[in-house]
């Protein structure tokens, strides 16, 4: 890449930004090295290396690499066999590793998710117990503590105890009558390691000692009493050995994670990389950015494109305009793109853009553009951006811009961008229009993409009229004549010089003059593109509002669907809620039935026990006749009950009307009367037929049975279940029901049916009243909602509302 078109489209500053972002001092030392690359491999690897790091850290976890700011001192010194390091320095280390180790736990844990950054962290080996052994030995302040080992301990317990010998004896001086006159200060200080009085430079004499200096004035004399230096000595040994054995042990920890270096090594290259890609990550979500397609094509296709350093000034500076985004289009077999329009209204922002976003791709980083973006990996970028002149180098603007497009084509590389800023200018008009035009055209014969900006109509003339060029304008405000900051495709821009310097501040009178120097000519174009432009916001005007319909039709269309997908939703939870609570009944109606057959079986046996105890043979006929009354009293209950409960939600609304109904043929769907259930007559003899309901064999008499489709249909049409649901118009749903007095049975199958009736109409509270009584009834309905699948939660009512006689049940969405 081109050294000055980096700095012309301030990708030095984009890395800048990522640099910062940094947690370690080895990420950001490769960081401020970031350059593009020209590979299509590498650029798509790292783009979807940065694009998985985005989604880990938006969704999953956090990469947190707490690396101290002397990391590399602290590794140079680690790598020189038999140096110790200091204790802050080690500590610094394991906070570093046990970083590393904890961000990699996050990642592997999530490794199925983010195969990338699992590959990253692969070498991150664990040093917990290196870890553990600095943190037990030495506090976060620094201090080796005195367990770090027996011999320090042992070590300094004994210069505790010399050093409170020691004050006490030089207190004794402070204190003692004869010896407290002879004193500078009361106070005991240190020289040179040994402590020491302040005495008077002309009592010299008065106290035994070793003088070991004096004051700048010479009044005072810093005395060590004679019956201090053994004790002193003792001290100063004492704390030699301290250190001795600080020394080994703060060495056997460095010598520690020296015994891994190959490991340690490995850790810190797997954290450097990962902290590349946070980086890179972060400055991603930051400009809001998207991983751009490469294109097969060659095609530059930037949509909703938007510089990422305006993006970063506008959330800087409070009230800010929101960044205005622009598309920038070079799509085959166009390669040459022309930009127009007034003075400050965006033509170097676009063109920053069109040559900035592709670095940043190429670098790894993720782009801030629209889905959709595409972008060719150009092995070279040229920038011919600004006013380049230089005295020292004799060189004026015009000779500046040659000198420029002259090393860009020694140093053209396809595939390649050539961004050329106000192409021509800083020389006669007329001249150079025609050499911008030959310079965009020699540049898009050789292969390049060119993307221009101009006011030269002789461009536009030859963007409008030449194959494989297209121009653009950026739009302005007919009335106000301010800058919209949009690119129109197929329509050139006019430049407003006029407009804008009246917009700017020059006075009146020199505009109008300068109105009177344009020719006829002139004149009329500048007016004919006004009206293009005006023409041009009222289709853009209209297309947003077209846009706005269809997307409120898609909305309500969205909606509809929704609505029907949940109305399916509930009557297929309806219809199985009616399969459990008819399967219920059912188990509840054979055990019942079997019930009054062993009671039947158990009279009958009481009788003929009775009769045979009394020597009789027969048995009385009107014992038998009153047991058979009573069994046949019992199952005909069991019906009733049974066909309760199958009249409420089922219905035979569509068997054949009573005027039409005709005897069950062989093969005809059916509905059985008491338990309204449905099935297909599979045989028919005595009055009775066989009916198949769900895989079981139900046998009824024939007056029970209602046909609900005749066999010939059935076998017309594929075959299906049917399940028959009252859906007639009911009256609003009640938001309570009083159970009291109903037995516990009773009162579940009531509320049963209730809360059924309550999901339908869409109610999301309701209230049961059972009283207080025994509690039994409270009880058996609380266990019933504890199962319920359409219950969210029940409690008590609130005294002033029925308190525990009432249970208030919030039904789920």
């Amino acid at each position: 890449m081109h050294p000055g078109a980096l700095k012309a489209l301030e990708f030095d500053r984009i890395v800048e930004a990522v640099t910062r972002l940094a947690q370690t001092p080895p990420g950001a030392d490769r960081l401020a090295r970031l350059q593009p690359d020209v590979e299509v491999r590498d650029v798509s690897a790292s783009l979807s290396a940065t694009a998985e790091t985005v989604r880990f850290l938006s969704t999953t976890g956090e990469i947190a690499l707490r690396a101290p700011a002397d990391l590399d001192q602290i590794l140079t010194a680690l790598a020189v066999e038999g140096r110790a390091l200091e204790p802050l320095q080690l500590v610094a280390l394991a906070t570093y590793l046990a970083s590393i180790e904890a961000s990699a736990v996050g990642i592997r844990r999530a490794r199925a998710s983010f195969t990338l950054l699992a590959g990253v962290v692969e070498g991150v080996a664990s040093f917990e117990r290196e870890i553990a052994d600095i943190r037990r030995k030495i506090d976060p302040s620094g201090d080796v503590v005195d367990d770090a080992s027996p011999e320090l301990k042992a070590v300094r317990e004994r210069l505790r105890k010399q050093r409170s010998r020691l004050r006490g004896t030089l207190e004794s001086y402070l204190r003692g009558k004869d010896t407290a006159k002879y004193l500078q200060q009361q106070v005991v200080t240190d020289r040179n390691g040994r402590y020491v009085l302040v005495v008077r430079s002309e009592h010299r004499a008065a106290i035994p000692g070793i003088v070991h200096g004096s004051s700048a004035s010479g009044a005072s004399l810093f005395l060590e009493p004679l019956s201090t230096v053994e004790i002193n000595n003792d001290i100063v040994a004492l704390e030699q050995q301290e250190a001795e054995e600080v020394r080994r042990i703060l060495l056997a920890l460095a010598d520690a994670l020296r015994r891994r270096g190959a490991e340690l090594q490995r850790t810190i290259d797997a954290a450097t990389a990962l902290d590349v890609l946070q980086a890179k990550a972060r400055y991603s979500l930051a400009v809001d950015g998207i991983a751009p397609v490469l294109a097969q094509d060659g095609r530059l296709e930037l949509r909703a494109a938007r510089h990422p350093l305006l993006i970063a000034a506008a959330r800087d500076v409070p009230g800010h305009a929101d960044v205005v985004p622009v598309d920038v289009l070079l799509i085959p077999p166009t390669r040459v793109l022309v930009i127009t329009g007034p003075n400050t209204g965006g033509k170097t922002v676009a063109l920053k853009t069109a040559g900035l976003l592709p670095l940043m791709a190429q670098a790894g980083l993720l782009v801030p553009a629209a889905e959709g973006t595409q972008v060719p990996v150009f092995r070279s970028v040229f920038a011919d951006i600004g006013d380049e002149q230089s005295i020292a180098e004799n060189l004026s603007t015009f000779s500046a811009h040659i000198a420029n497009i002259v090393s860009m084509d020694a140093s053209l590389a396809m595939p390649s961008l050539v961004l050329l800023d106000e192409a021509g200018t800083g020389t006669d008009p007329n001249e150079g229009g025609a050499l911008a035009m030959a310079i965009i055209e020699h540049f898009r014969r050789r292969g390049a993409m060119v993307v221009a900006t101009t006011h030269f109509d002789a461009l536009k003339s030859y963007a409008s009229t030449t194959e494989g060029v297209t121009s653009a304008g950026f739009g302005f405000n007919p009335n106000t004549f301010a800058p919209t900051y949009r690119l129109n495709y197929g329509s050139p821009g006019s430049s407003l010089a006029l407009e804008i310097a009246t917009r700017l501040g020059l006075p009146a009178s020199i505009i109008e003059q300068a109105r009177t120097h344009r020719s006829e000519r002139e004149t009329q174009l500048a007016d004919h593109l006004a009206k293009i432009e005006r023409d041009i916001q009222e289709i853009d005007h209209e297309r947003r509002l077209v846009a706005r319909e269809r997307q409120i039709v898609e909305e309500t269309q969205a909606r509809v669907q929704s609505r029907e997908q949940d109305l399916r939703d509930r009557e297929e939870t309806f219809r199985k809620r009616l399969d459990q609570r008819l399967d219920e009944r059912l188990r509840e109606a054979r055990r019942e039935i079997d019930a009054v057959v062993d009671q039947l079986k158990a009279r009958t046996s009481s009788i003929a026990a009775d009769a045979e105890r009394r020597a009789a043979r027969l048995v009385p006929t009107g014992d038998i006749g009153s047991a058979r009354a009573d069994a046949r009293n019992a199952l005909d209950a069991v019906v009733g009950k049974v066909r309760d409960a199958a009249d409420g939600p089922v219905s035979a609304a569509r068997a054949e009307p009573p005027g039409h109904a005709r005897p069950a043929a062989l093969g005809d769907r059916v509905t059985v009367g008491p338990l309204g259930l449905e099935g297909v007559v599979q045989a028919l003899h005595d009055g009775h037929a066989d009916v198949d309901v769900r895989g079981k064999r139900l046998r009824a008499r024939l007056e029970e049975l209602r046909v609900i489709a005749p066999a010939a249909t059935l076998a017309a049409s594929p075959a299906r279940v049917r399940v028959h649901v009252d859906m007639q118009p009911r009256g609003a749903a009640s938001s309570e029901i009083n159970v009291i007095g109903a037995s516990s049975d009773e009162a579940v199958t009531r509320v049963e049916r209730f809360l059924d009736e309550a999901d339908v109409a869409e109610l999301r509270s309701v209230r049961i009243i059972h009283g207080y009584g025994t509690g039994q009834l409270r009880r058996s309905i609380a266990e019933f909602l504890r199962a319920h699948s359409a219950v969210a939660n029940f409690g008590p009512a609130p005294d002033h509302q029925g308190g525990g006689g009432v249970t208030v049940v919030e039904l789920k969405d």
